[in-house]
């Protein structure tokens, strides 16, 4: 099925209401020019005709035909270089881009709607611009003057795609233990060998070049990450007029064959003393490349919300139509066989379950960009170190609770279509396969936890915390006292007390038992992303209830209240589970786990 259609009016009610964007860009000066209400408008209309209409028509035959590889040529999917092309020629690929360079320069707040428009329709498609989108954010933040404008403009009009190059077969989340070398030539640039597995769009026919952005370690650099550089390595040389000149020894050696996502080409690459060239300074690869990340792993969670949206559109749009038994409380539709599958109190809790994670995460997404924003283009310093702060700390929540419940959403929309939803003409099993990677790459949802935990939050003891738990005291206490909003502000206040609790509680377990951040990880973020959930969902509730006598705004509130009484109870069951320690997690031996002991 290929009916879907952006959320406009709830992206509009985002940007516009509940975060109030345009008087956030007025006080930036590399956008105050660029942007307005109409202007974001016009762009999301855009972008939502070009996905319904071009891209989502493609994504069944994407899955069905997927990408082929052939003697180190790899063929993508019938339509996608056409679609591709009109993607490029509308400017989307320029949309955040450096406008020194050819960019558009827009705010990812922004961005990241057409991102999620595109990912609903195809995921496929979408990681080819997506991944040029994050190799051209790295060279523009961390590349010479003179490498950004070899590079950029050409990257931005969709000329050029690019990659980024980490995984090694032995190597994949220990990046420290990398083989790849770099070995220094003459003239000043370097020599590539080794292999590098899963990049996404290593080799495809869309673009007349690709410039990867590979990590590698210079001979006699320090060991472990602490030695990592970052070099750009394009597939075909440039001479020096900037035209293509001969292939460089970087070559596609197979493509996977994986569960979902078949038609974007995942690529093993083999850099036989490949030429590349230096970007920044030395050691320094996996910082540059952690500024790309940020933006990617976001980029993850918009993916998630994409595919659940979609399933979401198609369940909805079935449970209405399908007819199935009759209503408990009385026949409903006494002029049919049966009642629509709408009147089930289970199909309704399996749609309210979607739409109110789905609609908790694009809020949730949105407030992440809306940080990322304020870094890249805020002229207070302040404002910029305490949304650095929370770029830090929530990144792996984007990451991996958005993509989690994602998952979750689209195993629901697969329910409600019962039967029909296992089979391929549907589309929700295919929905189901595509998007379980979202919670694999870009470091695996488990290592997000780890992060989250480990790094952002025990090592430092918490402080990272500050920032985001004061900014949800203050509007707790700015509307505890508001009645109309008290079904959503006390629940809140509620889950953020036993968050706080139970994070002292692993600090203080941590002090003596190793394994308690492991133990903890994935229920502690799960319970950080419930928290941060209700704090989306009143923060909508408080523009909501304004309006409440439309439609739009009435339906707001009543998703809300679901997730507020139906989902946030989750969170007393990770925190038991926290609570618990590592002691029967780390007691059964080694070898135990194998059954033919």
């Amino acid at each position: 099925m290929s009916n879907y259609q952006a959320p406009m009016r709830d992206m509009q009610f985002l940007l516009h209401e509940v975060f109030n964007a345009e008087k956030l860009w007025s006080t930036m000066p590399a956008v105050a020019e660029l942007i307005d209400q109409d202007t974001a408008d016009a762009i999301l209309s855009e972008g939502a005709k070009l996905t319904a209409g071009v891209i989502a028509p493609l994504n069944r035959n994407s899955d069905e035909q997927g990408a082929s590889w052939t003697n180190g040529e790899v063929t993508t999917p019938d339509g996608f270089a056409k679609a591709y092309q009109m993607y490029c020629e509308g400017g989307w690929g320029a949309l955040s881009g450096d406008p020194e360079h050819g960019g558009m320069g827009m705010p990812k707040m922004l961005q990241s709607f057409v991102e999620e428009m595109t990912q609903s329709a195809s995921i496929s498609f979408a990681l080819y611009p997506m991944l040029t989108a994050g190799a051209s954010l790295a060279l523009s933040a961390h590349a010479s003057e003179d490498m950004k404008q070899t590079y950029l403009e050409n990257m931005y009009s969709g000329k050029w795609a690019g990659t980024m190059c980490l995984t090694e077969p032995h190597a994949g989340s220990d990046l420290g233990i990398m083989t790849a070398k770099a070995e220094a030539l003459a003239d000043g640039s370097f020599a590539l060998s080794g292999t590098k597995i899963f990049i996404t769009g290593g080799e495809q026919d869309l673009t007349e070049n690709i410039i990867h952005l590979v990590l590698a370690k210079i001979p006699g650099a320090p060991e472990g990450p602490r030695g990592i550089s970052m070099f750009v390595v394009p597939k075909f040389l440039l001479l020096d007029d900037g035209s293509l000149g001969a292939r460089n020894t970087v070559s596609c050696g197979s493509i996977e064959h994986k569960m979902g996502i078949k038609g974007s080409a995942t690529c093993v690459m083999n850099f036989d003393s490949a030429k590349g060239f230096l970007v920044g300074e030395q050691n320094k690869g996996l910082n540059y490349m952690f500024t790309m990340m940020n933006y990617e792993r976001l980029g993850m969670g918009i993916q998630g919300v994409g595919a659940a949206e979609t399933s979401y559109q198609q369940a909805a749009e079935y449970a209405l139509e399908r007819i199935q038994g009759r209503s408990a409380t009385g026949v409903k539709s006494a002029n049919k066989k049966a009642d629509s599958l709408i009147v089930h109190p289970d199909v309704r809790k399996m749609l309210l379950t979607m739409r109110a994670l789905n609609e908790g995460g694009r809020c949730f997404s949105t407030y992440v960009a809306k940080q990322l924003d304020i870094v890249k283009f805020s002229a207070d310093q302040i404002e910029i170190q305490q949304a650095e702060q929370l770029v830090a700390l929530l990144t792996p929540v984007a990451k991996a609770f958005m993509t989690d419940m994602a998952f979750e959403s689209c195993s629901l929309g697969q329910m409600v279509f019962g039967g029909h939803g296992y089979v391929r003409e549907w589309g929700q099993e295919q929905l189901m396969r595509d998007v379980r990677i979202a919670q694999i790459y870009e470091g695996t949802n488990g290592i997000q936890a780890l992060d989250l935990l480990g790094r952002k939050v025990v090592a430092n003891k918490g402080q990272f915390l500050e920032v985001y738990f004061t900014e949800i005291n203050l509007f707790i206490e700015k509307n505890v006292h508001k009645p109309v909003l008290a079904e959503f502000v006390q629940p809140l206040a509620g889950a953020l007390e036993k968050l706080k609790t139970v994070t002292g509680v692993i600090i203080a377990e941590q002090a003596h038992d190793k394994n308690m951040v492991g133990a903890s990880a994935t229920d502690y973020l799960a319970a950080f992303g419930l928290v941060s959930y209700a704090y989306m969902w009143a923060l909508m509730a408080e523009k909501a209830l304004d309006q409440s006598e439309q439609d739009f705004y009435q339906a707001k509130l009543y998703v809300g209240g679901f997730f507020i009484e139906r989902l946030l109870p989750r969170i007393d069951g990770h925190i038991h589970a926290i609570e618990a320690g590592s002691k029967t997690l780390m007691a059964m031996p080694e070898n135990l786990f194998n059954y033919n002991h």
